[in-house]
């Protein structure tokens, strides 16, 4: 098959978004497939709807003679008027890539509403889906004016190779000292790091030690606002910023904690929550998104509502005076994490729905021409 893939920026940044279609390049081309990039330039909102009339955009697709165009859901400002020009110009289907939809989101109510009309008028312009959890297909559904062909393919949690023994995870869990927490993420308001700071906060002095492991350069100007809390809540010597780590070290970081916790305002999967289970890392996620389909409360980790800091600390507190909970939560989230899908089986099942309907679009071409 010949794809092409629109994505904003490079495969190379730093996000569960971009390490999803990533690795569905990298699969597709180790499997034959021809996989063009068509790279959009990040720029300001207003200059991505101009996207929408770029005529020499159409042109470089229509050059490409592609079997199927992918498009990452993330690209829907430059794209949910583009596509009714494509479809009239070529006869190739439409399949976007969903991770979570902008509109899910906490925003302002106008802000909101103008993300939720366009993705509408997006989501309806494209010809099917991949989706990246069942949370993301239901939401999606809901938005359809008539179904549409999809595939839920979770991301997979494999790319650490953990190598670890419960035996191991019962032992650390028992050691002594603070509670040791990573957050693992960009620190951007979606995944709310500030909370973890405001649970310490009402701690008990040197009950939790935090590291937080992401980039800062998405929102630098929230970065700096977490560092001001550390100094405002007095937690310097509780509180590590190590920035985006290489695997080998994030390896090393998630063998020495001992509980991952990222309780972001929504999640269309949480791929963070699956590669600290497989390190034995019980995982605190929130209510919203798709953390309830990877997080069983009082089992593998446990669910706070979003935004609410006191349940955050309670759960905290609870999980360092009680060493054996801790234990036995670990020693689960390994085991769930060992029957996840990998991302091999989940890129090939990927790469079936693709190769798929391609055959099927295809076949009724044929039989349109020789009508």
């Amino acid at each position: 098959m010949r794809l092409g893939l629109i994505i904003y920026g490079s495969l190379k940044q730093n996000s569960g978004g971009y390490l999803y279609d990533r690795t569905l390049v990298t699969h597709l081309r180790q499997q034959g497939h021809q996989v063009k990039l068509i790279p959009l330039p990040w720029r300001s909102s207003l200059a991505h709807l101009a996207d929408n009339f770029s005529t020499p955009l159409i042109s470089k697709i229509k050059t490409l003679h592609l079997d199927i165009l992918l498009q990452d859901e993330l690209n829907h400002p430059s794209l949910f008027l583009l596509n009714r020009r494509l479809k009239a110009q070529l006869s190739v289907p439409i399949i976007s890539i969903v991770h979570h939809l902008r509109s899910s989101e906490e925003h302002p109510v106008l802000l909101k509403s103008i993300y939720g009309a366009m993705e509408r008028r997006y989501l309806n312009s494209v010809d099917g889906f991949i989706f990246n959890s069942k949370t993301t297909r239901d939401v999606v559904t809901s938005l359809l004016d008539h179904a549409k062909p999809g595939v839920v393919a979770l991301p997979g949690g494999d790319r650490l190779a953990p190598q670890i023994t419960l035996a191991e995870i019962r032992q650390r869990a028992r050691q002594s000292g603070p509670l040791r927490v990573l957050f693992l993420g960009n620190l951007i308001h979606r995944k709310a790091p500030q909370l973890l700071l405001e649970a310490a906060a009402v701690l008990p002095p040197g009950s939790v030690q935090l590291t937080f492991a992401g980039g800062a350069r998405s929102e630098p100007g929230y970065a700096a606002f977490l560092k001001k809390l550390v100094k405002q809540y007095g937690l310097g010597s509780q509180v590590e910023f190590c920035g985006h780590l290489a695997d080998k070290e994030l390896r090393a970081r998630m063998r020495s904690s001992q509980v991952l916790a990222v309780p972001s305002s929504y999640e269309g999967f949480g791929i963070a929550y699956v590669e600290g289970m497989g390190f034995g890392l019980p995982a605190i996620g929130t209510r919203a998104g798709a953390a309830p389909e990877l997080i069983r409360p009082g089992r593998t980790g446990y669910l706070i509502d979003g935004g609410n800091a006191r349940q955050l600390a309670l759960i905290l507190e609870r999980l360092n005076a009680d060493r054996a909970l801790l234990a036995r939560l670990g020693v689960a989230a390994r085991k769930q994490w060992a029957k996840h899908p990998t991302w091999e089986q989940t890129m090939a099942g990927i790469e079936e729905f693709l190769s798929s309907y391609n055959h099927a679009t295809s076949c009724f071409a044929y039989r349109w021409r020789k009508q």
